[in-house]
């Protein structure tokens, strides 16, 4: 019985703490979503790639974009979804996306009251990570999805646990029956 409950706590795990997975076609417009808590002031949004080491996809500070250490492929391609960041909407859309677009992208705030870097890259854990993953995908009829997004919600990990939990359901009538028969 531990073990199931092991294993269930594992997937739990596996499920809440993974990346979003995100996946569009080359050309079209992503919007990648994060929010941050709106009770404070926003003063720097960073989306950042790892791959990108020093470069980043997108710095919004003082009220305008910073495109000192822009990675190139992203110079106006990006653009955030609410300038205005109400209720803490920092999304970054993504435009005209390509292959090389593909990877995990991370969002990062600083919040007014914290203390400011004169540099990008800022130093706090990402609020929210995405996997993009973008297929080359030929365009169909009327130029495909019109948002651009499909979501990848953890189908896999989802499907996985209701096998699971079908699997301890039926295994549990059998453990209580032998417990009920070594209490005899």
């Amino acid at each position: 019985m531990d073990t199931c409950k092991s294993v269930i706590f594992c997937w739990i795990l596996l499920v809440c703490f993974s990346p979003a997975a995100y996946t569009a076609e080359s050309r079209q417009n992503v919007t990648l979503t994060c929010r941050a808590p709106n009770n404070n002031i926003i003063v720097v949004v960073e989306w950042s790639r790892a791959d990108l080491k020093e470069e980043y996809v997108l710095l919004y500070r003082d009220e305008q974009f910073d495109p000192e250490d822009q990675h190139p492929s992203f110079k106006n391609r990006v653009d955030l979804q609410d300038r205005q960041m109400k209720d803490g909407d920092v999304s970054l859309i993504l435009k005209n996306v390509t292959t090389a677009d593909s990877g995990t992208y991370e969002c990062r705030v600083f919040m007014r009251g914290a203390n400011r870097r004169k540099r990008a890259h800022l130093k706090t854990e990402p609020i929210t990570t995405i996997s993009l993953n973008v297929s080359p995908g030929g365009l169909t009829e009327g130029g495909g999805k019109e948002d651009g997004v499909g979501r990848n919600h953890h189908g896999g990990p989802v499907v996985f646990g209701l096998l699971l939990a079908v699997i301890i359901k039926k295994a549990l009538p059998l453990h209580d029956e032998e417990a009920k028969q070594r209490r005899r």
